[in-house]
């Protein structure tokens, strides 16, 4: 290393690397699994199967009937149809005022 910076810079990148690793390995063995090699964690999630054609893992346009991602729905909504409703789902009451 030349320099203090450089060192620090470096130190900091090794940790969250450790320090992700270490989340991974303790949401794998929330669900009940052992992990041999810990470092297998360091660029994959916890609860990838990495199965293509698995629900939550795969192409919403392959695995899904409707063809469609979330964010694709989003766009295509209908805009000129007010809706007034929450997040929630309920109805707004009117205000007379």
């Amino acid at each position: 290393m030349s320099n203090e910076l450089a060192r620090y810079l470096n130190s900091k990148r090794r940790h969250k690397k450790d320090v992700a690793i270490s989340r991974q390995v303790k949401i794998a063995r929330a669900h009940g699994a052992q992990p041999r090699i810990p470092h297998r964690y360091a660029k994959h999630h916890a609860m990838d199967c990495g199965n293509p054609a698995c629900y939550l893992c795969g192409n919403p346009r392959k695995t899904h009937k409707d063809r469609l991602t979330a964010q694709e729905k989003r766009l295509f909504q209908n805009l000129e149809q007010l809706r007034d409703k929450h997040s929630n789902g309920l109805t707004t009451k009117d205000q007379d005022d």
